[in-house]
């Protein structure tokens, strides 16, 4: 980019389990966000008037998310920037996209400080109750063709010869890691606790986390998908990919994203807004790419954009110090790793969507503030977030900071 673009903060709520019961489900996500918009100029003394203009991710935009939840909660949060707030959907990629989206326009002079981010709230707003036509309108669904994820991951598993035993052991290890980093405080630069209308504490850390996860009690868990790839999914990939034999359907609800409630927030300036707010940057967006991959792989996009990513940036994998991949599925983080030579010792090294789950239109805020945490605390320059999304949609941002 010809302008760079400094990340001064970046902020997340812990994620909480997106059903009845989760510690967040009480929780509107305009007061998510608040909180967040808060805790923003808490920390760094934000005048909310020097913002030029606010961009969230979030997918399900209808009931407590519709109506352009980004302007409704900045506003709601008293904040009063020079430009109007919008909310964008590009499905799991949309917090990485509207992050973008704000780092382009600093880049192009178009002001000089922006707040992007997102919010999903999974237990208020389910995933597909907006009944888009992707999935709703069966002549769409035939066309594009959209298949559900998971037949994907299943199909991605069998193709590349992730069996069993290797899905659960990357769950497994999910888990692990993030519980590792939630007990050592890796996490704690970004976490901003969330409270209730009394100010007493919700959830300070992220809900979803199993300590105690291991392959062999994953082993025993049920598969989740077979129904759905028999109705025709799976003889369509198995086509599609020219397999010769049938696919294992061997994904469950643990080596599977979890469906959580979250929010996240990135504070975004030009060198000339770093300055006037005296911030010193914590890292730079240096470049982005937006591509995607065949509509029917689902959750392959990542792929192309990061490969488009580092062709731009003239980078080689081995010039990345560490990689946030979104964990749709073990198979697809697997396959993404395999993809491009990276050594498990970089990749998702704090665990992932797995272990703390995917807050959909939060999930690229979230991976900004960690992979920023752990860059800072290991003396690393450069690191890459990537995310996959449905019907092919490819997101990647190249990360780095003085050293």
């Amino acid at each position: 980019m010809p302008v760079p673009v400094a990340i001064l903060d970046a902020i997340r709520v812990p994620r909480g389990k997106g059903r009845k019961g989760g510690a967040l489900a009480g929780v509107a996500p305009v007061d998510l966000l608040a909180q967040l918009f808060n805790a923003l100029e808490e920390r760094t003394g934000l005048d909310s008037r020097e913002v030029e203009e606010i961009h969230l991710g979030c997918v399900t935009q209808m009931n407590d998310q519709g109506a352009n939840i980004a302007h409704t909660a900045a506003l709601y949060s008293g904040w009063q920037p020079a430009g109007s707030a919008s909310t964008v959907s590009s499905y799991c990629t949309s917090g990485l996209t509207a992050t973008s989206i704000a780092a382009g326009r600093i880049a192009s002079g178009m002001g000089d400080i922006y707040v992007a981010g997102g919010v999903e709230s999974m237990s208020r707003v389910p995933m597909l109750s907006d009944n888009g036509p992707l999935f709703a309108n069966p002549a769409v669904r035939a066309a594009v063709p959209f298949i559900a994820n998971g037949v994907i991951a299943d199909a991605v598993a069998t193709r590349e010869g992730f069996d069993r035993a290797m899905l659960d052991g990357y769950a497994a290890r999910s888990h692990q890691r993030a519980a590792a980093a939630t007990g050592e405080g890796r996490f704690a630069r970004s976490l901003v606790p969330v409270r209730d209308g009394d100010g007493q504490l919700v959830l300070e850390r992220d809900e979803l986390i199993r300590p105690d996860a291991k392959a062999e009690t994953m082993a025993r868990l049920a598969p989740l998908f077979a129904d759905q790839g028999a109705s025709g999914d799976s003889a369509l990939l198995e086509r599609h990919f020219g397999l010769d034999r049938p696919i294992r359907h061997d994904h469950h609800a643990g080596s599977a994203p979890g469906i959580v409630d979250g929010a996240s927030l990135v504070l975004l300036a030009s060198p000339e807004g770093a300055a006037r707010l005296g911030a010193e940057p914590r890292g730079r967006i240096a470049d982005f790419s937006f591509r995607r991959g065949p509509a029917i792989e689902g959750l392959t996009g990542a792929i192309a954009a990061t490969e488009h990513l580092l062709e731009r940036s003239g980078l080689a994998v081995a010039d990345i110090d560490l990689w946030e991949f979104n964990e749709g599925f073990a198979a697809i983080a697997l396959y993404f790793a395999r993809r491009f030579g990276i050594d498990d010792e970089r990749f998702n090294v704090n665990g992932g969507g797995i272990a703390m789950g995917h807050a959909m239109g939060a999930t690229g805020g979230n991976l900004i503030g960690i992979m920023l945490d752990e860059l800072e605390r290991r003396g690393l320059r450069r690191g890459i977030v990537a995310i996959s999304g449905a019907a092919g949609a490819g997101a990647a941002m190249l990360i780095d900071r003085p050293l």
